[in-house]
């Protein structure tokens, strides 16, 4: 039997599924980009087309991390003589590494604070291409497989209506081309927030936290994406549940690094 020759090529060659997913979401940016107009992350004044994360003022005055960092979290230290910070110096962590563009103060501070509770899930888009810039010699390095976003209750999310770091971790994947796991771990706790409270209480505070869903499993080399980091308290829970899960090397980056006295 002849063949059609008017046969579509598309009909013969389909799309791949992640193919379909990444053009219907760069789709369905445009159209939210016109319904609602980007913001700067620092100033939160409008966008020009021109300006793709930061509005020109913004961006002249940003300042990453430079200079000496701690090995093991990258908080900025005091001298280059020192190698850990005294957070570092005084107890293990579950992860290898880690690091973060942005030390948690000034204009970086105001602006994750609107991000997790001023309804600026926006602002995500920029934060993973700081991340990608800052940390591109670490992650070429560690060659993560996969993107763990710390997870948030149920009831916390309702109440603000995404998970801060899921949505960093959504474009950090787009940035890296490697996945964001959004459902293997989940938060069976709702915790206290952490801040105000002694290192003891923040371990007591997050103990068995996390839980890994049924029939889950995590590759080896597994990139932990968190907003603030303070002590590693979270991020080594998350790191235990996700050596549950089958991972056995662990990395992270947050947007910020609390500062913090070194020795």
């Amino acid at each position: 039997m002849r063949k059609n020759p008017d046969r579509r090529k598309e009909d013969r060659f389909p799309q791949r599924k992640d193919d379909i997913w990444r053009n219907g979401t760069l789709r369905a940016e445009k159209i939210a980009g016109l319904l609602y107009p980007r913001r700067c992350p620092f100033c939160d004044g409008l966008l020009s087309a021109g300006e793709p994360y930061l509005c020109r003022r913004c961006a002249g005055n940003l300042n990453f991390i430079r200079g000496p960092v701690c090995m093991k979290c990258g908080r900025p230290l005091e001298s280059d003589t020192m190698e850990y910070c005294d957070s570092c110096r005084r107890r293990e962590h579950r992860f290898i590494q880690g690091f973060a563009p942005f030390t948690y103060r000034g204009m970086v501070q105001d602006s994750i604070t609107r991000f997790k509770y001023g309804n600026r899930a926006e602002y995500a888009g920029f934060y993973a291409a700081a991340i990608r810039k800052h940390g591109s010699v670490h992650l070429e390095e560690w060659k993560p497989e996969l993107i763990l976003p710390v997870p948030i209750h149920p009831d916390r999310y309702r109440k603000r209506g995404y998970n801060q770091a899921e949505e960093v971790g959504r474009h950090l994947s787009r940035e890296l081309g490697i996945p964001c796991a959004t459902n293997e771990i989940y938060r069976r706790k709702n915790t206290r927030p952490q801040k105000g409270l002694t290192p003891s209480m923040r371990r007591k505070n997050l103990s068995d936290a996390f839980a890994v869903r049924d029939g889950a499993r995590l590759p080896e080399r597994v990139l932990l994406v968190d907003d603030i980091y303070t002590t590693g308290t979270t991020l080594d829970a998350l790191a235990e549940t996700a050596e549950e899960a089958g991972a056995c090397r662990i990395w992270f980056a947050c947007i910020s690094i609390a500062p913090g006295q070194s020795l």
